[in-house]
């Protein structure tokens, strides 16, 4: 009788710990952007908002992966990730026009405006670093930037890597600057080839006049091997007052040091 009851409490214990940890977890939403494409999204804390944008071929999810997403909750930030179009859950559209003009800076602009956000920071990485740049132009909420995993490279419409990579993907096979990025796309099929391909071919740039008319704080986070998008000292000079920070790691493993979130807590604060 009384191994039974010890057994019975046991599972009631488990099922109330299974019950309470489903019950933290974070839900996701939908909410669709400017041309109806939908976009998830998730939301956590009650804090001063702060979006993270992931990079090429990643999703929100991510960030979980690394130290910031944590750090911040516990700063007192709200944090808000989102999948970008044509990745994770959120729709993949095959059409040119769903990822030219800023679709994808247009999506956490209009997420934003969903979220009644009247200020908010940003925090790209990689690629996201490359859309938020856009939001230092075109979103006067945007209070400060930061912009990991990125040099100069951008700036340029025609940068022959971002070129290469959207023809690799389109099925050319003469470009092996690009192989590295093109096998871990093909090793997946989850990946929806066809709209990474036009997130390359639309890619934007930022020029360095639009730069130079940035008025807010903005970081540029470096990892000490990383060599893959540009200059990042470059990027420095074109940004007025932007500050420039190493920490460890190569372009796959500094966004999730816990030097980069001791960085980017630092720079917002």
């Amino acid at each position: 009788m009384k191994k039974s009851i010890i057994i019975l409490n046991i599972l009631m214990l488990w099922l109330l710990t299974g019950y309470n940890s489903h019950a933290q977890q974070v839900v996701g939403n939908y909410y669709t952007s400017f041309d109806g494409t939908k976009i998830y999204y998730e939301v956590k804390g009650n804090g001063f908002p702060v979006i993270l944008v992931h990079g090429f071929s990643g999703t929100g999810e991510g960030w979980k992966k690394g130290q910031l997403y944590t750090d911040l909750l516990n700063a007192g930030y709200q944090v808000i990730i989102l999948d970008q179009r044509g990745n994770g859950r959120s729709d993949k559209p095959h059409t040119d026009a769903a990822y030219a003009n800023d679709a994808e800076a247009k999506d956490i602009m209009g997420l934003a405006n969903s979220l009644r956000l009247k200020k908010y920071n940003v925090i790209g990485y990689s690629r996201g670093s490359i859309i938020a740049s856009r939001l230092l132009v075109l979103d006067k909420r945007v209070q400060k930037l930061v912009m990991g995993g990125m040099g100069d490279a951008y700036t340029n419409p025609e940068w022959p890597r971002r070129i290469h990579a959207y023809k690799a993907l389109m099925g050319d096979t003469t470009f092996h600057d690009v192989d590295g990025m093109i096998n871990y796309i093909h090793s997946n099929p989850a990946f929806d080839v066809t709209a990474l391909a036009l997130q390359q071919k639309y890619q934007p740039s930022t020029s360095p006049q639009e730069l130079a008319k940035v008025k807010i704080p903005v970081m540029i986070i470096c990892g000490t091997d990383d060599h893959d998008n540009g200059s990042e000292t470059a990027l420095n000079k074109l940004i007025p007052g932007s500050k420039l920070n190493y920490v460890p790691g190569d372009h796959n493993s500094a966004s999730r040091t816990i030097q980069f979130s001791a960085a980017v807590l630092a720079f917002l604060k």
